[in-house]
């Protein structure tokens, strides 16, 4: 059982899995459906290099598992739930983004 400060440790890592727009793209498409990595370098518009880095930082993360198929590897969500949060949280972040407090502290910076 986790306590609560290595709980928030696994949240802050979250966190930083999300900070980065092309992660929560690879994030969202990979909710829709498991891909190889060529097939989501191509749908990103990004090269694989690139992808390559980031599907390494969701591994860490725990959020993403590579899973051999043949020669060769497509990626996942760890979890399914992992899906359903994505959902939950950008809902709620794009309901709270419209308020005219959250553009206020956006323009000041702050977010």
């Amino acid at each position: 059982m986790l306590t609560l400060a290595s709980e928030i440790e696994v949240l802050a890592r979250f966190g930083r899995a999300l900070s980065d727009p092309i992660r929560c793209r690879i994030l969202l498409a990979l909710r829709d459906a498991p891909a190889h990595p060529a097939e989501l370098a191509e749908a990103l518009g990004i090269s694989r290099t690139r992808l390559s880095n980031h599907l390494a930082c969701l591994r860490d993360c725990g959020l993403v598992v590579a899973v051999p198929v043949g020669r060769r590897t497509r990626y996942e969500l760890a979890d399914p739930r992992f899906g359903q949060a994505l959902d939950s949280i950008r809902t709620a972040v794009v309901a709270v983004a419209s308020e005219p407090a959250c553009a206020d502290a956006a323009e000041e910076g702050c977010c």
